[in-house]
């Protein structure tokens, strides 16, 4: 019963840690108007980093957000 139970305790804070990592990797862009005079919606982007793997836009991966899947090459430079 005690294995059972630190087993528990183990998996929520692995559980916690991913959720926490995961709300870490997405920033709210704000809305404004483009030089035209087109108006952005507010919306949320992947983090800035030197990774072309982690984007929301790279293949493989999604947006949580949206639920569109990748559409870039991440391998092309």
């Amino acid at each position: 019963m005690k294995k059972l139970i630190t087993l528990g305790a183990v998996s929520v804070l692995i559980g916690s840690f991913l959720i926490s990592s995961a709300v870490e990797a997405a920033i709210r862009v704000r809305g404004g108007f483009r030089s035209n005079g087109t108006y952005v919606q507010p919306h949320y982007r992947s983090s800035p980093n030197s990774s072309r793997f982690d984007n929301y836009s790279a293949r493989g991966n999604y947006n949580p957000y949206t639920g569109k899947k990748g559409y870039s090459k991440p391998y092309k430079w």
